[in-house]
């Protein structure tokens, strides 16, 4: 169990740093590339991503091998505790301080979304389970969460469309663990139903089209605007959709559920608490200032390969 923890805190970590790279990297890029492959292009080309993608990597297997030490209700809320590594190296790289109320969302989003995961606890189900009515209704479930996303970030500011932008990827990237679950499942019967199945190439297109709406998040605002509703985004839709698809149980009853609740709302208040906050406002501009800096060194070198 000890195992467990240190290896599950060491995920948390690595995922933190690796957000704040790739936003880092996203971040300067000009705005023509919002939404854009050009946007995955460039980062591409840039090693401070690639680092981040690869300790993201790295990341992934930490958290594989603390499952192999100790239970998912254990290590799932030690990795979400990236949260409090994340945002503070963000705004520190910023040369920001994160007052009582940033400091008071970040642990708000942290505690909550930990408390969610360890009292609804879901588990069983079978993939097989799932027919074609059931993965369209899922599927329409998260196109609806995603456009409804993308359509109200026309009309915030500041912090809030970088949070709807990172809503959109999270709920995309929930509905892609759906999806490898899935996958994996029909990997014990061969290859041939893994590549027969529409849920394989839907699996990539998720895959890419989550990494891109994450990178235009990071791009568009600072993280403690983005990791934050990303990390919230993501298991909940895997969990519904899970739950929808394949039967996954919830533990249910009282105090369980009164638990699960209060830890949604929590997390809720801490990402208001944060889009709401003076310091992010300050991030975001300062962002969107050196994005608007990087602009015409970009275009001048853009010029020069031409000529």
């Amino acid at each position: 169990m000890f195992v467990a923890v240190v290896v599950a805190l060491a995920a948390g970590a690595c995922f933190a740093v690796a957000g704040v790279l790739q936003q880092r990297a996203a971040g300067v890029r000009p705005d023509r590339e919002w939404m854009s492959w050009q946007l995955l292009w460039h980062l591409v080309r840039r090693p401070m991503w690639l680092c981040g993608i690869g300790l993201a990597v790295l990341a992934y297997g930490f958290q594989s091998l603390a499952l192999a030490f100790g239970p998912l209700s254990l290590v799932q809320p030690l990795i979400v505790c990236e949260l409090v590594f994340a945002v503070p190296l963000s705004a520190r790289l910023f040369r920001a301080r994160l007052g009582a109320r940033e400091w008071f969302g970040t642990l708000a989003v942290t505690a909550g979304l930990a408390t969610a995961l360890v009292t609804a606890r879901p588990h069983g189900g079978d993939p097989a389970v799932a027919d074609l009515g059931r993965w369209a209704m899922a599927l329409g479930a998260v196109a609806a969460t995603v456009a409804g996303a993308l359509l109200a970030r026309r009309f915030v500011f500041r912090a809030w469309r970088a949070s709807f932008m990172a809503l959109a990827g999270g709920a995309v990237m929930g509905f892609q663990s759906v999806l490898l679950a899935a996958t994996v499942a029909r990997m014990e019967q061969g290859l041939g139903p893994v590549f027969s199945a529409w849920q394989t190439y839907l699996l990539v297109v998720a895959s890419i089209a989550g990494l891109l709406l994450i990178q235009s998040a990071f791009q568009e605002g600072p993280l403690a605007a983005t990791v934050t509703v990303i990390d919230t985004a993501e298991p909940l839709v895997a969990v519904v959709v899970g739950a929808t698809l394949f039967g996954e149980t919830l533990d249910i009853g009282w105090p369980v559920t009164a638990l699960t609740l209060l830890g949604v709302a929590a997390t809720v208040v801490g990402i208001v608490s944060l889009d709401t906050s003076e310091v992010v406002a300050a991030l975001h501009e300062q962002q969107a200032a050196q994005r608007r800096a990087s602009s015409p060194s970009e275009e001048a070198r853009s010029a020069g390969r031409q000529r």
